[in-house]
């Protein structure tokens, strides 16, 4: 698993009461009521691990970025 899978599962599990965020193939395991407060609180925790996982990766330099 990714990094960033692994970000996400946290989130997922800490803010939304989900176990896992692999494809089930089952309605009931697939699908989620969820309250809008707790959708909220998943994308803020998201936001802020991309900020810090942006501030903490190396920086391109310019000739990367040109190559881009």
């Amino acid at each position: 698993m990714s990094q960033i899978d692994t970000i996400l599962t946290l989130i997922a599990q800490k803010h939304l009461g989900i176990d896992t965020l692999q494809t089930r193939h089952a309605d009931s395991l697939d699908f989620h009521d969820t309250a809008v407060w707790c959708i909220r609180d998943a994308l803020e925790a998201a936001f802020k691990a991309g900020v810090e996982l942006g501030a903490s990766s190396p920086k391109a330099t310019e000739a990367e970025i040109a190559k881009d």
